[in-house]
């Protein structure tokens, strides 16, 4: 017997926005590839596919998203209308400050790490991946959000480093936390139109320039140290290292924590 759904009130607080359409999901193998499935589909934008529990969840790179039933806030946002194609690049970015901002309106401190993390006391606390469907100049996405809420026995183990959680610093309710990052997705959603205001904006907040940062390249067995100075148009982080600037792409680089 299933579980009661402990989203259900999520829709009644967004009636009136494109976001108001909440599938709520026990058990999936991805919300990223649920939501995949629904890109063609006219009547799934703006919806929200969110899961107590992800059997296949991935992060960037194909890793694995080790999450506890429960334990997680786990869900993918179809925007509610398509992109330009060459606008994808900051689609996470912009994710990024939504999040951030909703969690730190429960109290929880948390930073932007470059490409695609959020930390908490220098641990991570959520991660961003977003899936496309691309047909020539326009493009639909959806938003893939993975935040780690409820610190449960054995939510941390065997992963390394270990992670933040929520309710380390505050009691967070998964289902207000979903309405709060949904609620700024309406409202933010004309950013998206200007691409390089939301690089600036995710420089301001992630302390750019001068943020110390610790990288590795995809293949390359020894991380570097480096400073960030830029986050570029593309995506790409501008850094200085060893006096010289140089960019590092975010398909062949992670930054380590």
């Amino acid at each position: 017997m299933g579980t009661s759904n402990p989203f259900a009130s999520v829709s009644r607080s967004l009636a009136g926005t494109p976001f108001a359409r909440i599938v709520y999901r026990e058990r999936t193998g991805s919300t990223n590839d649920d939501a995949a499935a629904m890109l063609g589909d006219d009547t799934a934008f703006g919806t929200t596919i969110v899961a107590d529990e992800q059997q296949q969840g991935v992060g960037r790179k194909g890793r694995s998203w080790i999450a506890r039933p429960g334990s997680a806030l786990l869900f993918t946002t179809i925007l509610p209308r398509e992109l330009c194609t060459d606008d994808l690049w900051c689609v996470p970015f912009w994710t990024a400050l939504v999040v951030r901002d909703a969690v730190q309106s429960f109290g929880i401190p948390c930073d932007l790490q470059w490409p695609n993390d959020l930390l908490s006391g220098g641990r991570k606390l959520a991660g961003i991946l977003c899936v496309s469907r691309v047909a020539g100049a326009s493009a639909r996405v959806g938003c893939g959000v993975g935040i780690n809420v409820h610190r449960l026995p054995g939510a941390d183990t065997g992963i390394t480093p270990p992670p933040a959680f929520c309710d380390d610093t505050a009691p967070v309710d998964r289902a207000a936390l979903l309405v709060q990052i949904l609620s700024r997705f309406a409202t933010r959603l004309s950013l998206l139109d200007v691409a390089d205001q939301i690089a600036r904006r995710w420089e301001r907040e992630a302390g750019l320039p001068g943020r110390p940062y610790r990288l590795q390249r995809d293949g390359e067995r020894q991380p570097f140290e480096a400073t960030a100075i830029a986050l570029e148009h593309g995506g790409s982080l501008s850094i200085e290292r060893d006096g010289t600037r140089e960019s590092v792409s975010l398909a062949d680089a992670r930054a380590l924590r």
